[in-house]
């Protein structure tokens, strides 16, 4: 006697990977014919693929290639200054400041002087290096990430602005300087925000370090003459340099690529294909929120939503936006300082975030670093607009 076959249902989990394997790619097809076919439609497809290649290839010469050597020699300064113990010296003296304000040991402050004198690949180096990190707590490694980036291009972006002038000969000192309290202001925010976010899933959690992370013991002892030690810090750093310097391409490229074409306008004689041609479809959007734009930032036109957009991918590629909108006269101070305090804050930051935690190995947190620190750059804007009001208000 046969006994009655049964069939077993299939489990739920494979039936929704078999739905997952139609549906995923088919919504990535149109969402890239959408988004190219609409590029093509404004540019043609010819211009649009040599606008593509031609930016890429002009952002890896310009930008790429000057972050690398910012990477090498803020690696090898800090690894130099790590050597000779004056991280340290730093904790001591910073420590009751860095505590209460960012909960963040007090040598993080290397962070935001190496970021700030340099660009946030230097943030990478840094946390690396076990000699500076090993007191870090998981959260607080995670959340360097943020602190360091709010500090990025600070110096070359204060002192860009603060060297522009007016049509009428009025400088922007003041406002470069409101804009630097700017970003103190979302380097807080970025940071406790991130530390937030991350706490129950960090707790006690162990750091892995992964990409080639340096595995010098913290209580090795420094041996050989004064010259012999900085120099091999110096190589040492500058060989961390190098590696950093490469992992930020694909970020760099990528990113900055899409957001300048979406962001800059074509040629009026007609699109030729070169580099940094777009459709300037960030600005026509950002027209539906001028209102709140106005009474966040005090932006009055359009047009200057281009600059916190293009810090996204680099500061650098932002700032050559602003003599443009000087000499058109549609930026005030209040814009210069909104600018640099964004500019400080979102300086490159979605490829260094995706950089530093694929370092560290936490990926994964890279959704929650960039959504802090997209806080934290709004509120940098939002501050130095009213703090440049409060102090206006007084002179």
């Amino acid at each position: 006697m046969n006994e009655a076959t049964t069939t077993t249902p299939k489990p739920l989990i494979v039936q929704s990977s078999k739905y997952k394997q139609w549906l995923e790619p088919l919504v990535l097809i149109a969402i890239l014919s959408l988004f190219f076919g609409y590029l093509g439609s404004k540019m043609g497809v010819s211009n649009m693929l040599n606008t593509l290649f031609n930016t890429a290839h002009q952002l890896l010469l310009q930008t790429v290639l000057l972050l690398m050597g910012i990477t090498v020699l803020a690696g090898a300064l800090g690894r130099l200054l790590t050597e000779f113990h004056v991280v340290a010296l730093m904790e001591r003296l910073l420590s009751p400041l860095m505590r209460p304000v960012f909960n963040l040991p007090g040598r993080a402050a290397m962070a935001a002087i190496i970021t700030f004198f340099s660009d946030n690949p230097a943030i990478i180096g840094l946390a690396r290096d076990k000699r500076f990190s090993h007191n870090f707590k998981t959260i607080e490694l995670i959340s360097l990430t943020n602190f360091g980036t709010a500090f990025g291009m600070g110096l070359i972006s204060v002192t860009f602005m603060a060297t522009l002038k007016a049509p009428d000969g009025q400088n922007f000192f003041q406002a470069a300087l409101i804009g630097l309290m700017g970003a103190l202001v979302g380097a807080v925010i970025s940071t406790r925000l991130m530390q937030r976010l991350c706490k129950k899933e960090l707790l006690n959690h162990p750091v892995h370090i992964t990409n080639g992370g340096s595995t010098t013991n913290v209580h090795e002892n420094h041996l050989g003459s004064i010259w012999l030690r900085a120099l091999n810090s110096i190589l040492d750093g500058g060989k961390s340099g190098v590696e950093m310097g490469i992992a930020i391409i694909p970020g760099v490229l990528i990113i900055s690529t899409f957001v300048m074409i979406l962001t800059f306008g074509g040629p009026e004689a007609g699109y030729t294909g070169t580099a940094f041609e777009g459709v300037a479809l960030l600005p026509a959007l950002a027209q539906y929120l001028a209102v709140p734009f106005h009474y966040l930032f005090g932006f009055d036109n359009p047009e200057l939503i281009a600059f916190p957009i293009t810090s996204l991918g680099a500061v650098g590629a932002a700032l050559s936006l602003v003599p443009n909108f000087i000499e058109r006269g549609i930026v005030s101070e209040s814009d210069i300082a909104v600018f640099t305090a964004m500019g400080m804050c979102l300086s490159g930051f979605l490829s260094t975030h995706t950089a530093m935690l694929d370092t560290l190995g936490f990926r994964k947190m890279t959704s929650k670093a960039i959504l802090s620190h997209t806080v934290g750059g709004v509120c940098a804007g939002v501050a130095a607009r009213y703090l440049y009001l409060l102090i206006s208000s007084f002179s």
